[in-house]
């Protein structure tokens, strides 16, 4: 049915299909399933349509632990008429299963489709046995990161980051970091707005970078007292993104030299004081473009990027689109969005 002339229409809901087959992690499968599978409407966050696909729609698939779950559409909803927007492979218990040909085949048809495919940690195996990660970078669970390069030499394996993206494929890294990706793939479609709102609802945190490392080195004495005074320095800084900032004089703030500072910082956080620092500065820009007029120059001033030429080539990197496209998409109207409340 069209829409009367004149008349506003609703967008479709997202349609994410979540791929499932015998082996796949219960994990996975209810991270998928709590970010876009719950309804947020009342919170301003959109619908989405999540299925699960298999070869046999009317086969309980089996998970570990004694649990089954139970699909809900054929594998060909990946890459029907109209196809998903989204393929999300949850991560496998052993990077040894047995995938099943058909949803190889599916994932190669998705992809060949132009469906954006996002693989949870030993989701990767997965994607390499359908050949979606020859000549692409990678990330799995850093104990299976030299398996999945030996395994797959033609994929660019990256042992350290939590998620990485590389023209369309999705991977990650293990448990936690699924959960940074999902949110990551929900404020590329929607807006730092929505998935602050699904992180909130999930008491989960909202923005970790793909660049951070999977794992910290691990606490001493003399580290905790160091982190709490790392701690005060990233309120500091939080507080007053427009400042000037620089890593000698963050390490001024916490009574170190600059070099002792930048080895805690992270040693502590997993990333630099520079890449944190840009990261919070691109997520303030984005709440800034989303929930008020500021002209550029302004939002540039507030994030802390100090121009609006300094804070477009950022945008670039980090989301791949301009500060005005950016507005364009995910903009609320004044007092419209109860997420902006």
């Amino acid at each position: 049915m069209t829409a009367q002339a004149g008349t506003a229409t609703t967008p479709a809901p997202q349609r994410i299909a979540l791929l499932v087959f015998p082996g796949i992690r219960a994990f996975d499968v209810s991270v998928a399933t709590e970010v876009w599978g719950a309804d947020r409407r009342d919170r301003g966050v959109p619908p989405f349509e999540l299925r699960r696909a298999a070869a046999d729609p009317a086969a309980p698939v089996p998970l570990t632990g004694g649990l089954t779950l139970t699909p809900d559409r054929p594998l060909g909803w990946l890459h029907d008429l109209t196809p998903a927007d989204l393929v999300v492979v949850p991560g496998v218990e052993d990077p040894d299963t047995d995938v099943p040909a058909p949803v190889l085949d599916a994932l190669r048809r998705a992809h060949a489709d132009g469906v954006p495919v996002a693989a949870l940690c030993a989701g990767a195996f997965v994607l390499a046995r359908a050949g979606l990660l020859d000549g692409r970078r990678a990330v799995t669970h850093w104990r299976l990161a030299a398996t999945l390069a030996a395994r797959h030499p033609r994929t660019a394996v990256e042992p350290e980051a939590l998620y990485i993206e590389d023209t369309g494929v999705w991977t990650s890294a293990g448990t936690a970091a699924g959960i940074d990706l999902c949110l990551h793939l929900v404020r590329t479609a929607h807006g730092a707005e929505t998935a602050a709102a699904i992180a909130r609802s999930m008491v989960t945190a909202p923005f970790r970078t793909g660049t951070q490392a999977q794992f910290i080195e691990r606490p001493t004495p003399r580290a905790d007292r160091d982190g709490d005074a790392l701690a005060a320095v990233r309120a500091h800084a939080l507080a007053h993104l427009d400042a000037p900032h620089t890593v000698a004089s963050l390490a001024a703030r916490a009574g170190m030299s600059a070099r002792s500072f930048a080895r805690h910082f992270r040693a502590t956080t997993g990333t630099t004081p520079a890449r944190w620092l840009t990261a919070q500065r691109v997520a303030a820009a984005q709440k800034l473009l989303e929930r008020t007029d500021h002209p550029l120059p302004e939002v540039a001033r507030r994030a802390g990027f100090g121009s609006e030429v300094t804070m477009r080539q950022h945008f670039a990197a980090h989301l791949a689109t301009s500060p005005r496209d950016y507005r364009a998409a995910f903009r609320h109207p004044a007092g419209s969005s109860p997420i902006a409340r």
